[in-house]
């Protein structure tokens, strides 16, 4: 034998491998595809899953990507949080007030309106 035949043999013998591996490869990707993890998965990032949260909508990444930053910043995550609650207690008493204040011009015109 040639060492030219050696080498065609050789070459058809691994083209023959290769093609034996796609095979079991695109068998293998073929079960994934029908796999539960698979399926909850192509729900969940098309929007089509019944309880699920799309993860094609912009604002719920936005939201995933700020969570991430923040957890890894525990500091920076604990003054947000002392923030707003700030601005909750903050609000909290503007209402109040404004409802009292309310309270006041009502009565005010009442008043008024008696005395007319």
């Amino acid at each position: 034998m040639s060492r030219l035949t050696e080498l065609e043999a050789r070459r058809r013998r691994l083209l023959a491998r290769c093609e034996r591996q796609r095979v079991e490869l695109a068998e293998r990707v073929e079960e994934l595809k029908d796999g539960p993890v698979a399926r909850a998965l192509g729900g969940v990032l098309s929007g089509t899953a019944g309880r699920g949260v799309s993860l094609v909508r912009p604002l719920a990444w936005a939201a995933a990507l700020a969570g991430l930053l923040l957890l890894r910043r525990p500091r920076q995550l604990l003054m947000l949080f002392e923030l707003t609650r700030t601005a909750l207690s903050f609000g909290s008493r503007a209402v109040v007030l404004l409802r009292l204040f309310e309270q006041l011009r009502s009565r005010r015109g009442a008043r008024e309106t008696a005395k007319s």
